[in-house]
């Protein structure tokens, strides 16, 4: 039992050695999932360099960041701190979880003090009691597993941001009431409670449980609750509007979340019974850990019927707690408050994942911690220490799957084989780490757990694309579009392909396709604008060629192709200023010399062409067409031997070449002396 007027201090003390202990690993952490667009690819927390703020308070359309803020805000700084160097990104979350387990030491202590369970004979034990339990409560939340995913998952510090000013707002409260100086505490917590908003929805609960704290554990009456303190609740109910606001300008999070989403509310409601009662059981017992669940919704209520019964008895236990038992009851509420905006009726795309448990898992752990307390007194104490040794080995182990992308999806794999999603994942980091074999399997297990996934056919495309597979990529492609016909990115790399497979035609409508998806996609524009050059149909390609430059001046490859539209234009002049100014940008441009060597030879200029088309040769030595043009400059500028040489040069790569084979037979007709 901690003890004496600097237990406290003590207390907080070993809380700090302990979470930071245990959280060492997570320095090894790596971006992962929404990580990439909220860190890596977002470009609004880069502007904190450049004393930008408002794209930084705007933050990312869509996403995880989007209408939030205040943690969008902390990642500039971290990146103004450390650019892409990750070491100030995880300092920033281990601060933020323990300053939230110490404010839960705080407000845990001062309910215990005001209302302490169990009853101690003295005000000096009471002291002692409150405070050795309020650090056991502390310590295990802190330390339990779950809350890896909160803390060395980088992104998803909204949750644990969200928390901390949570718990700041009741602090504050409690302060508030044995304060000489209640309003300094009162506008902390009303600012406390404006900041949560601005990081996540879920903040929409604090106002409720501080007004259930005000009437459990101090006025304990509603009535005598809004005489002493109408006016404060009020005002942090105001905070709803702030919240308001931010969810609309979110837009449903990129179509993430909400009515608008395609999930159906009932359907979503169902699962959610299986859900909060897996809440509860990982709580109590952290096994498995997986980072990505993809719950799939319920069909119905037959499929859920047992934890239908199981969450309504719950609940309508809580109720009766808080009638007869308001202390105990409070701690009901405190859960099922906290998941409520996640785990309703709302949509939510992800139906279950375990940062959401992260500020809900206090009240479970009060609960333990206190039965305990009242029913083994003794031996609490020693128990609650192993216990929390094992919690804390136990996130160190766990912080380890986070060293690498493909070390998590692994883990995923391994904890939830039934996953389409974790086995798709999987895949595409096999395949960025160029284990092919590996990554087909993978994209296999996703498409047999479900037929209709299209990400997983799109992956399969794209590793059919760098085996030399066209055909069948076009094939993956188009399964993928017709599970999900919106994926611009599918659209663009199937018209690519058709465009390898020398289909131009046929990839026009694709590429036209996914730019009313994403208008301002310069990739798409540039190819589209080269499949108009290959169907000889320069006016629309030069549209589609000058808008890619407009989004990004700097391709030199879509000079090139400028070049060649003003080439069936019969514009030479300005082919060539487009073939100077791909040079200007990459000095040595194969392409630029092969375009420029084409113009040299339309305009009967050999010599020059050969010197072109030499150098491109010389830099790309498996550029075929570049080689099968400079052999044709050498013919027709009288070089035949010279030709000789470099159609042999092309046929040994591609012996069946039926053009090069007739070529190689005129030059040698014309090389015999």
């Amino acid at each position: 039992m901690l003890s004496g007027k600097r237990a406290p201090l003590l207390a907080a003390a070993l809380l700090a050695l302990a979470t930071t202990l245990a959280y060492l690993t997570s320095f090894r952490g790596a971006l992962v999932f929404d990580d990439l667009p909220g860190i890596a690819h977002n470009p609004t927390i880069r502007d904190l360099r450049r004393l930008d703020l408002l794209p930084v308070a705007i933050g990312p359309q869509g996403g995880t960041l989007a209408g939030r803020p205040l943690p969008n805000l902390t990642l500039a700084l971290n990146y103004a701190i450390s650019g892409d160097r990750l070491w100030s990104y995880h300092a920033f979350n281990l601060l933020v979880h323990l300053l939230a387990g110490l404010t839960l030491f705080g407000l845990v202590r001062r309910t215990l003090l005001r209302s302490p369970i169990p009853r101690s004979p003295s005000s000096e034990l009471r002291a002692q009691h409150s405070t050795s339990l309020a650090f056991f409560v502390a310590l295990l939340w802190l330390l339990h597993p779950l809350q890896t995913e909160a803390v060395t998952y980088l992104v998803q510090r909204v949750e644990s941001l969200m928390a901390l000013f949570f718990l700041l707002t009741l602090y504050c409260f409690v302060r508030s009431l044995d304060s000489s100086r209640p309003r300094r505490w009162e506008i902390a917590a009303f600012l406390a409670c404006l900041a949560g908003m601005a990081c996540k929805e879920v903040m929409a609960a604090a106002p409720l449980l501080v007004l259930l704290y005000d009437r459990t554990f101090v006025a304990h009456s509603w009535r005598e609750t809004w005489r002493q303190r109408g006016r404060f609740h009020l005002a942090l109910l105001g905070t709803w509007l702030v919240l308001g606001a931010l969810v609309v300008a979110s837009g449903g999070r990129g179509g993430t979340a909400g009515f608008g989403i395609a999930s159906s509310p009932w359907r979503y409601a169902l699962t959610q019974c299986r859900v909060i009662l897996d809440y509860l059981k990982l709580a109590l017992w952290p096994s498995p850990l997986v980072f990505d669940h993809n719950v799939p919704l319920a069909p119905d209520l037959a499929a859920v019927w047992p934890q239908a019964l199981a969450l309504l008895a719950a609940l309508g236990a809580s109720g009766w707690l808080l009638a007869r038992r308001p202390a105990a009851g409070f701690l009901c509420a405190w859960f099922f408050l906290i998941l409520a905006p996640t785990s309703s009726i709302v949509p939510i795309a992800d139906a279950m994942v375990e940062h959401r448990l992260y500020l809900p898992l206090a009240a479970v752990i009060a609960g333990v911690v206190l039965a305990l307390a009242s029913r083994f007194p003794r031996a609490t104490s020693p128990a609650l220490l192993a216990v929390a040794l094992v919690l804390g080995l136990l996130t160190a182990r766990r912080n380890l799957d986070y060293r690498s992308p493909l070390a998590l999806w692994q883990d995923v794999v391994r904890q939830a084989p039934e996953n389409p999603r974790g086995h798709n994942n999987l895949g595409a980091y096999l395949l960025e780490a160029g284990r092919l074999d590996e990554a087909r399997a993978q994209f296999t297990a996703a498409l047999q757990l479900d037929p209709h996934y299209a990400s997983a056919h799109y992956n399969l495309g794209k590793l059919l694309e760098q085996t030399g597979r066209d055909a069948e990529a076009a094939a993956a492609y188009e399964s993928a579009l017709h599970s999900d016909p919106k994926r611009a990115d599918a659209h663009v790399n199937l018209g690519r392909v058709l465009d390898r497979l020398g289909r131009p035609a046929d990839a026009v409508p694709h590429y036209e396709a996914a730019l009313r998806l994403d208008p301002d996609a310069p990739d798409t524009h540039a190819f589209l604008g080269a499949a108009f050059v290959k169907l000889k149909q320069p006016a629309p390609a030069l549209v589609q060629l000058q808008a890619a430059l407009e989004l990004e001046p700097d391709r030199a490859e879509t000079w090139c192709d400028v070049a060649r539209a003003r080439q069936l234009q019969g514009d030479l002049s300005a082919a060539r200023e487009a073939c100077a100014r791909a040079l200007r940008l990459r000095p040595d441009f194969p392409l630029a010399l092969y375009v420029l060597g084409n113009l040299d030879a339309a305009a009967q200029d050999f010599p020059s062409a050969i010197a072109h088309f030499r150098r491109a040769v010389e830099l790309a030595p498996d550029y075929a067409a570049a080689r099968n043009n400079l052999a044709n400059a050498l013919l027709l500028a009288g070089r035949a031997a010279e030709a000789v040489e470099q159609y042999r040069l092309i046929l040994r790569d591609r012996p069946d070449d039926r053009a090069v084979q007739e070529n190689l037979a005129r030059a040698l007709e014309l090389a015999r002396p």
